[in-house]
């Protein structure tokens, strides 16, 4: 109940405020930095650290802007210095996530690379999202369309899917319908943010993550 008597939603999404836009965003399209112990801006992509959190939206212009407007210190209400390339060290920090949660959904049974198994889920509609490496043949990525109401992830290089697969390089990958494929989709959302990738939702009929 709240004061008021009417009952809160537990299932509502946190929201937090960007301090380079100003919009105010689900905690899931941003991402929170702290103050770390010598007085720099430390990025939390888990958001497990202690201290106040300070949130930016996943996208490398409002972090720019954060970086070079001194609007961390400015929200941290305090001197704070931000470490040199802190755009790349998010996005590098976020590509690592996404990869590791896609290696626990391989290793769960929930995730497949290779053209000719994700071609079979995507027949049997066991696949709900379709991944393609950035760099793979776009001729080859033609053959194979995001299933109808899925989600579409083409921002990982060959070279991270293939650590997600445990293999050299992989170009496509699919995952199944469940609570991991849903956080890769999310993190994966904030990673195309930095990446500043746009695929223009070609030739597929699902959606892109975010």
């Amino acid at each position: 109940m709240t004061r008021g008597g009417a009952t809160r939603d537990v299932t509502e999404t946190p929201e937090r405020k960007c301090i380079a836009t100003g919009e105010v965003r689900p905690v899931g399209e941003l991402v929170r930095f702290v103050v770390g112990p010598e007085g720099g801006i430390v990025p939390d992509v888990m958001g497990k650290l202690p201290g106040r959190g300070i949130w930016v939206s996943a996208d490398r212009a409002a972090l720019d802007k954060a970086a070079s407007k001194n609007l961390f210190s400015r929200a941290a209400k305090t001197k704070v210095s931000v470490p040199e390339g802190l755009a790349d060290e998010v996005e590098a920090q976020l590509a690592r996530r996404v990869v590791n949660l896609i290696s626990l959904a391989r290793k769960s049974g929930a995730a497949v690379a290779g053209y000719e198994k994700v071609k079979d889920w995507l027949s049997q509609e066991k696949a709900r999202v379709l991944i393609q490496a950035r760099d793979g043949s776009e001729r080859g990525k033609s053959k194979l369309s995001t299933p109808y109401g899925g989600r579409f992830i083409g921002w990982l290089t060959a070279d991270e899917l293939g650590l997600a697969f445990g293999r050299q390089t992989v170009i496509h990958g699919a995952l199944a319908a469940g609570g991991l494929s849903s956080r890769v989709v999310e993190e994966a959302a904030r990673l195309k943010g930095l990446r500043g990738f746009d695929d223009g939702a070609r030739r597929r009929k699902g959606k892109v993550a975010g």
